[in-house]
């Protein structure tokens, strides 16, 4: 399957991911308004994707996916189950589903729509509402490489693309799908102690903010590893180097690892409530 034969996209669940994912492709042009169609709980969020996008919208899942080249997966790992079963039998094997829903293999999802349906796995986060997301694609027994280059030219719509085996996943929810509230965590507590040296609360905030997003364009442009990155900055004899001392004695090395740890174990309880 090639990006050209996205004749038809389905949402199924269109929340704040899903209606990321409208909007960047059709941004991207990669579909026209015409060609997706949108499925909610309830009338009064499609009535919004509806005003927004320009696109078609209904309360039928199986209406939605009759048709479409791709159907997302935009569902809480909750929810799955019922919306596997209520689609079931509309899924044929020329299409491509792809899921987003936290700690539900792709396995799971084949089982259950048989037909010999291949499904693409992905794990998205948060800052892909404003295209500077970061998401994983891993596929599963059916797909090929065809299928993950659609689904990477969706995803690359909102932000960076990584392919890993699907073993990794519930790794990757511990860390880049949960990381930014440990990342916000972070800059709300620089910009405290911004606060309690004299600084203005929205003047701490901001400049927390940006140090934090030029921090890690500097990984990321540079390739270079964090620790030297963080040796450029720590002079001998100079402040920083106090300032480190104190976050290693309060442990916030450790404490992020294992915030880590934690959540990835979370992640592969998720389906199961």
């Amino acid at each position: 399957m090639k990006p050209r034969q996205l004749k038809k996209i389905a949402v199924v669940g269109a929340g704040k991911i899903g209606e990321s994912l409208i909007g960047g492709l059709i941004d991207a042009g990669l579909v026209g308004r015409e060609q997706v169609i949108a499925t909610a709980r309830h009338q009064e969020r499609l009535d919004l994707l509806s005003t927004r996008f320009r696109v078609a919208t209904t309360l039928a899942n199986r209406e939605a996916v009759r048709g479409a080249s791709v159907v997302i997966l935009a569902v809480k790992p909750q929810a799955m189950e019922e919306v596997l079963a209520g689609i079931r039998g509309h899924i044929k094997r020329n299409q491509l589903v792809i899921s987003v829903a936290a700690s539900v293999p792709t396995a799971f999802i084949e089982k259950r729509l048989g037909a010999g349906v291949p499904v693409v796995r992905a794990m998205p986060n948060t800052p892909c509402l404003i295209r500077q997301g970061m998401t994983v694609l891993s596929r599963g027994r059916l797909a090929d490489s065809g299928h993950l280059e659609v689904a990477r030219q969706i995803f690359a719509t909102l932000g960076r693309c990584l392919i890993l085996d699907e073993r990794h996943m519930d790794a990757v929810t511990g860390l880049s799908a949960s990381g930014p509230a440990y990342i916000y965590v972070v800059i709300e507590s620089l910009a405290e102690g911004g606060v309690k040296v004299g600084l203005p609360r929205d003047v701490a905030t901001t400049l927390a903010a940006q140090m934090a997003l030029g921090a890690c364009d500097m990984v990321l442009q540079s390739g270079e590893h964090p620790a030297k990155l963080k040796d450029m900055v720590t002079t001998p004899a100079g402040c920083t180097i106090d300032g480190l001392l104190e976050l290693e004695e309060g442990g916030l090395r450790v404490t992020l690892i294992k915030a880590v740890v934690r959540a990835a174990h979370r992640a592969a309880e998720l389906i199961h409530g």
